[in-house]
């Protein structure tokens, strides 16, 4: 079977006599390579919560740029270009800003920075525990991730207070590792979960736009300003057999691939001070091809994992051929739908999704809660991946049996996927989605807004 289609994929091509079974034993040795994998102990996601702010942090476009007009210190011409860009920027009409931005007198203190972290934090985890009903007790692991907020106590201390763990809890709190922090914890619970018998696993992402926002006027930093917004989320995984009957998903894989060993990659989103000593964080023009080379990477790395046999044979020969220059032929993209029902990329900003369905096979359909996560919620940074997946679920579209793949980018350059089998059809209408209340609602239209994409160098294929 397999020598059939080999033989069949490069009978397609002309190749000189002796190069077809050089090919073929590659191709069967790296198939091998695949499939001998150590045996794990399953890892389940018993399941998450997504936090939604208040009505009271609501902010409209127009009214971010009165606020920032107070808390800025920006000329007109900025305060317009940021105009522009939220025009063209995908995010709607409700999504949320920290509560103190929103108020006067502005107080941007440590002490109201810690409490708008906690709401998210505590909001998401109060959430899931009501609705996996896990004692605190019993969570053996925690792992806490944020893009760039760091303070002392940490964040995943503020989190063992709060919930009273036990005093042997494994504690880990990583910050600025960019928005693919959330899926890279997942890996790292998963290697936890393989040695540490019978417990469980509390993953929480929490995001404070506060300390991303910049105040001066060099436009490569002033990109960041708005389509960050306020959300988290929390996730229990879990390494005990009896919860298979009671977990939503099984994780089948993780992947995490990084380019920061590359000049360009590493500094295409770079925290520094302006010439005038404000802060922020810049983005470069070249951000768009970074961020595809990371996901090709990525995906090349899965793509063994899940691909059925067929779309393996094909890459594997376009490679190679392409490798070795034995063809003048085009980069073939696997078809992941034969082996993914669903995507959940990270929503980044829309010239990347745009890119991410342009570059990498995808279609509208694709990317579809995506973009409705950017337009509802904007940018949760590592939290973005589950506000996504819920709406899958408020949708009815994850049934029993599903495979689901989630996908983040974010600086370094860093990339990493988990994908995950639905172990049962998920119930849409369960009261604590954060959509329950307007799935009804989407998705909306959102053909007809402009990209702005100018701004970046296009992504180019190799």
């Amino acid at each position: 079977m397999i020598l059939d289609e080999l033989h069949e994929q490069f009978s397609q091509l002309k190749y000189p006599s002796f190069i077809a079974p050089l090919l073929c034993s590659a191709v069967i040795c790296l198939l091998a390579y695949t499939f001998i994998t150590r045996r794990s102990r399953s890892v389940f996601l018993i399941d998450f919560a997504c936090y939604k702010p208040p009505p009271t942090q609501m902010c409209s476009k127009e009214k971010f740029i009165e606020r920032f007009k107070i808390y800025g210190n920006s000329n007109e011409t900025s305060i317009e270009f940021m105009r522009k860009l939220l025009g063209k920027s995908g995010l709607g009409e409700k999504t949320y800003m920290p509560s103190n931005l929103l108020r006067d007198p502005l107080d941007m203190c440590l002490k109201e920075t810690r409490r708008e972290v906690e709401s998210v934090m505590f909001g998401a985890v109060d959430l899931l525990l009501e609705k996996t009903q896990v004692k605190t007790e019993d969570i053996g692991i925690v792992i806490v991730t944020c893009t760039i907020l760091n303070v002392l106590p940490s964040l995943a201390d503020m989190i063992v207070h709060r919930y009273k763990l036990r005093e042997n809890v494994l504690v880990y709190n990583l910050t600025s590792m960019g928005c693919s922090s959330g899926l890279r914890a997942i890996g790292f619970a998963q290697k936890l979960l393989q040695v540490h018998r019978n417990t469980y696993a509390l993953l929480v992402s929490p995001e404070n736009t506060q300390q991303m926002i910049y105040r001066g006027n060099e436009r490569s930093k002033l990109f960041m300003n708005f389509p960050l917004r306020v959300g988290g989320a929390a996730a229990l995984l879990s390494n005990r057999p009896s919860d298979h009957g009671k977990a939503k998903y099984q994780l089948l894989h993780t992947v995490h691939t990084h380019t920061a060993n590359s000049d360009r990659s590493y500094q295409s989103i770079y925290e520094e001070e302006d010439s005038v000593g404000i802060g922020g964080v810049t983005i470069t023009k070249e951000l768009l091809a970074v961020a595809i080379e990371a996901v090709e990477a990525n995906i090349h790395a899965l793509g063994p994992l899940v691909l059925p046999l067929s779309e393996k044979i094909r890459y594997i020969t376009n490679y190679i051929t392409r490798r070795y220059n034995l063809a003048d032929i085009k980069p073939y993209v696997p078809n992941f739908k034969k082996a993914i029902e669903h995507v959940f990329p990270h929503v980044g900003t829309k010239p990347v999704l745009d890119e991410f369905e342009k570059n990498l096979g995808f279609n509208e359909a694709d990317v579809e809660a995506s973009r409705m996560n950017l337009y509802r919620f904007g940018n949760t940074c590592s939290s973005s991946t589950w506000y996504a997946l819920s709406y899958g679920e408020a949708k009815g579209r994850i049934k029993k049996g599903d495979r689901l793949w989630q996908i983040a980018f974010g600086s370094g350059f860093k990339c990493s996927s988990a994908v995950w089998r639905a172990l049962r059809t998920v119930d849409p209408h369960d009261k604590r989605n954060p959509w329950k209340d307007e799935i009804n609602e989407f998705p909306v239209d959102l053909r007809n807004i402009e990209t702005y994409s100018e701004l970046f160098e296009p992504a180019k294929r190799k």
